[in-house]
């Protein structure tokens, strides 16, 4: 029992120089694939070139790490109990990083023992996948803040009820002896419906009310806040 304990801790297979330059290379080419599929996928102040960099490197060193595990279980051992000690606190702006993050491992453990196949083939759905329903963005929401004098009150829901009707959603009120200010939200698509179909903007249609100190228009998704 211990001789096949043995036996199977040293096994490991000896790749030559061709299949260890391939592994790399291979890894390489569809680390650049996800590259590209990322810079598509994300456009705008939300895409990072650095990110996109990165996950290129990751291919790579995945690609490296399991040439070099092989069939050895000592060595994924140690690499377990390596990488389990290192708290990764980078913070995630979009949930698609993510997928992006776990593309790249596995390409790269697939060209880490050799399945080309897998890699390539999967690489190909994936990226015709992330083309297609990549782009597909959320519906923005818009916070519509409205700061003027206590006795503007009612004239203020009324231009919102007239304007998005139940539709938005009143978040915060607050109040003092002389200002009251109200956050209502709204989606960015039901506030160009409405500006449209009333033919005047939001703000300037809450200032023609008088006594109002401001009306601010905060978007927010789940990327970025603007």
């Amino acid at each position: 029992m211990k001789s096949q304990i043995f036996n199977l801790i040293k096994d490991q297979s000896t790749l030559t120089w061709e299949q260890i330059v391939a592994n790399i290379i291979v890894s390489g080419i569809l680390g650049f694939l996800i590259f590209v599929s990322y810079m598509i996928s994300h456009r705008g102040t939300i895409y990072s070139k650095k990110f996109n960099v990165s996950l290129v490197v990751l291919t790579v060193l995945t690609s490296m790490v399991m040439t070099v595990i092989g069939n050895n279980v000592a060595l994924s051992l140690g690499m377990v109990g390596a990488l389990s000690i290192v708290r990764f606190r980078t913070a995630i702006k979009d949930s698609r990083d993510t997928v992006y993050i776990f593309w790249t491992i596995i390409v790269g453990i697939c060209c880490g023992v050799g399945d080309f196949v897998v890699a390539g083939i999967g690489s190909g759905f994936v990226f015709a996948i992330l083309l297609v329903l990549g782009a597909i963005k959320n519906n923005n929401r818009m916070l519509v803040i409205i700061r003027g004098g206590r006795t503007k009150e009612s004239q203020i829901q009324a231009v919102m009820y007239k304007f998005f009707g139940a539709k938005a959603v009143l978040r915060v009120k607050n109040s003092t002896d002389t200002f009251i200010e109200f956050i209502y939200e709204i989606t960015q698509k039901l506030l160009l419906q409405a500006e449209r179909k009333n033919n005047i903007a939001i703000n300037d249609e809450i200032y023609k009310i008088g006594n109002i100190d401001y009306v601010n228009t905060v978007m927010q998704n789940d990327e970025i806040s603007i």
